[in-house]
């Protein structure tokens, strides 16, 4: 398989990568500065230098690719249509490629959370991370109304910790509280083998 990965210098994308390439999968990681990449030049690892956010500086990134990841994000507070600019960009090539786009839990309240997250924690984050879900449900949104195969994985809150291999999944729903970036990156790469998360959200957490 080919992999192509935007946000490939963040946590989550430098763990797909990294998991890619020890699947055995071809790998295409896009970044804008090749010195941040921290993943170690090995057999598979292509990198590109783009900016992920041009559909015609990706385009060679993406051309023959199998899946396209997109775990693009921002570490600031404030507007930001960073996400929203990605899928755009993607869709923009017209990639026949399983897409997969990170979202997140806190944009989103439903069956899956529970009583405090519903209305205590989840409208506290929506209005301090309030600029950042808008672009997070934007990018959501033009993902479900492209005619790409689109699998939206949508992680509670990320932590640094050990990749376990082992966490919750539910489709179309929220699940748990936290989740490693590392088991995020292994349930993005689980969704690609799953064609039951075609056009559907995939939650993910302990």
């Amino acid at each position: 398989m080919r992999v192509t990965v935007l946000g490939a210098t963040g946590g989550v994308g430098t763990s797909v990568v990294g998991q890619a390439l020890d699947r055995g999968y071809e790998v295409v990681a896009v970044v804008r500065d090749r010195a941040r990449l921290s993943v170690p030049d090995r057999d598979g690892l292509s990198v590109v230098t783009a900016d992920p956010l041009d559909a015609q500086s990706i385009a060679p990134a993406v051309k023959d690719a199998d899946a396209v990841v997109s775990a693009l994000g921002t570490r600031t507070k404030g507007p930001t249509t960073v996400c929203t600019d990605g899928v755009r960009a993607i869709v923009a090539t017209g990639t026949t490629a399983r897409v997969v786009s990170v979202s997140a839990s806190g944009a989103y309240v439903d069956e899956g959370d529970g009583i405090a997250a519903r209305y205590v924690v989840k409208p506290l984050l929506r209005r301090l991370l309030r600029e950042g879900f808008t672009d997070t449900r934007r990018a959501d949104d033009l993902l479900r109304a492209s005619d790409t195969e689109w699998t939206i994985v949508r992680p509670p809150k990320l932590t640094d910790g050990p990749t376990r291999g082992t966490y919750r999944t539910a489709v179309d729903r929220n699940v748990g509280i936290r989740i490693s970036r590392g088991d995020v990156a292994h349930a993005i790469l689980a969704a690609l083998a799953d064609p039951a998360t075609v056009r559907h959200v995939l939650g993910v957490g302990y």
